[in-house]
C-alpha cells in the first residue's frame, strides 16, 4: 500500500483523514523488515511534502495535526517544514488549551521527541 501511494502523482484525493489514518496506521506497525522501514519512511516524507505545499491547513482539524505529528516522531522522521507549518496553524487557528488532552499531549510529545532528534543529527 504505502508504495502505491508514494507512486502517486499527487495526494489530492485524500482528506486530512485518510492521511492521518494512514500515518497512524504505519507508526503503530511495529514489525517492519528494512525494506518496509524505508517504504514508511518515503510515504510519511510524500505526505509531509503534500501538506506542507498545502495553501494552508483548515481542512485539518487539530486531531489530525496531532496524529500526523505523532507518527512521524514515533518513526524518528523530523519533517522540519512540516512542524513549522503546523505550529503556525495552531498558533494563529486554535485555542490550545481548549483542546483534548489526548490532542495537547499528541502534539507536545512530537516536538519535544522532534526537538531532541534535531539536537541530536546537530551534534
Amino acid at each position: 500500500v504505502a508504495d502505491h501511494i508514494i507512486a502517486l502523482d499527487n495526494l489530492e484525493r485524500f482528506n486530512s483523514q485518510a492521511l492521518a489514518n494512514t500515518m497512524w496506521a504505519y507508526a503503530i506497525t511495529t514489525e517492519f523488515d528494512a525494506e518496509a522501514e524505508e517504504a514508511q519512511a518515503r510515504l510519511f516524507e510524500k505526505v509531509a511534502d503534500h501538506i506542507v505545499a498545502l495553501d494552508n491547513l483548515h481542512a485539518f482539524n487539530p486531531q489530525h495535526c496531532s496524529v500526523i505529528l505523532w507518527a512521524l516522531a514515533t518513526a524518528n522522521i523530523v519533517h522540519h517544514q512540516l512542524f513549522r507549518k503546523v505550529a503556525t496553524h495552531v498558533d494563529a487557528h486554535i485555542d490550545f488549551k481548549s483542546l483534548d488532552e489526548k490532542v495537547q499531549t499528541n502534539l507536545l510529545w512530537a516536538y519535544e521527541k522532534a526537538d531532541m532528534a534535531s539536537k541530536n543529527i546537530d551534534e
